[in-house]
């Protein structure tokens, strides 16, 4: 008879971003509730470094927790979406004080995400309970030969959304009647950034970096022709600071554009505006050409395809990514982020034994 689980495995969930915190309490795989709050420039920008943010965000969580009539005397572990951390396997990490005092000093980079684990460590501590992160954006299984770039001053490097890629492709596997560690899968993430990984038997073995490599996404370059930027970046015409900018925050969809919705986008595509529709269909192309050429990566023995993130919900995109790589294996999308629950589900594999917590050092 299966075991039954519940209240003993309540769980805090916590997942800051830069705007907004998404927390949510578990019993097992139920959700008691979740929530949102959003948090404006005015509740920011009195804030230095994202860090100096703890005692706000921490106090607003607990404020709703509270309200919801969840005791956290009740909470049996505390789990956070992991920062910008050291390259790591993927798994569910325990929270130690060396990853709280990396991510204090951004020792890797400056991001919201790195307040998670600070706050579940913080908290769990105070409770006598354990704290964990799970599958951080620096999860970094590529394989040697994926790390060359031709240059050996500049390495390539592993930061993806391995969080919603793996949990997705544990759930694909599961409905599959398969385990994820037995699976060649290809997962493409589209979201404000675009991720695509093959995973061979439950590892990433190699990944475009959402930030400077890959499809163009609603507001970032993707990658460039190299020769055409180094021109431009020493023409004088703009200053380091506008060209991060334009790299990261102002570029890909919004760069032709001028918005990163892709409902505006189609809108305008719709009411006649030819280099909308071009842009539309370029997105979609490479992302396909980045999905074909991972294939090469686990030498064509693709078992899936999987399409997750936010912009997989729009089927306009999906079908048009479908019709150039269903031929290389049967594709199913996953609309969204679920990284609450990949969070909980994280912790309660380790909880209940199914897998071992790793050590941060």
């Amino acid at each position: 008879m299966a075991k039954e689980y519940g209240a003993a495995e309540r769980l805090l969930i916590i997942n800051p971003g830069a705007t907004s915190t998404k927390f949510a309490v578990y019993d097992g795989e139920k959700i008691v509730f979740k929530k949102t709050v959003e948090h404006s420039v005015a509740d920011t920008s009195g804030f230095i470094k994202v860090v100096d943010q703890y005692e706000y965000r921490l106090r607003l969580i607990l404020k709703q927790v509270a309200a919801e009539g969840v005791d956290i005397a009740t909470l049996k572990a505390v789990v956070a979406r992991g920062g910008i951390l050291k390259p790591l396997k993927g798994g569910t990490y325990c929270i130690n004080q060396d990853m709280v005092d990396d991510l204090k000093a951004a020792q890797f980079g400056e991001h919201a995400s790195n307040l998670g684990a600070v706050m579940a460590y913080g908290l769990a501590e105070t409770l006598k309970i354990p704290s964990y992160i799970v599958d951080p954006v620096s999860v970094d299984e590529m394989e040697p030969v994926a790390r060359i770039s031709g240059l050996p001053d500049l390495p390539r490097i592993s930061l993806s959304h391995a969080l919603n890629t793996k949990a997705v492709a544990r759930k694909v596997a599961n409905q599959l009647g398969k385990n994820y560690e037995d699976m060649n899968l290809i997962v493409a993430h589209l979201g404000t950034g675009v991720s695509v990984t093959p995973h061979k038997k439950g590892r990433m073995i190699d990944v475009n970096n959402a930030k400077e490599e890959g499809p163009f996404s609603p507001d970032r370059c993707g990658g460039l022709p190299v020769g055409q930027f180094l021109k431009l970046a020493l023409s004088g015409k703009y200053t380091s600071g506008e060209l991060r900018e334009k790299l990261g925050n102002k570029g890909g969809i919004y760069a032709y554009l001028g918005t990163t919705d892709i409902r505006e986008a189609f809108a305008m595509a719709d009411g006649g505006n030819v280099e909308a529709k071009l842009v539309l269909d370029a997105f979609c192309y490479q992302v396909a050409k980045e999905i074909g050429a991972m294939a090469t990566v686990l030498a064509g023995n693709v078992e899936h395809i999987i399409l997750t993130g936010g912009i997989a919900h729009s089927e306009r995109i999906t079908d048009e990514i479908k019709k150039r790589v269903a031929f290389i294996a049967p594709v199913t999308v996953v609309p969204g982020e679920e990284e609450l629950e990949a969070l909980a589900f994280g912790a309660l594999r380790v909880l209940r034994g199914q897998e071992p917590a790793q050590n941060y050092c």
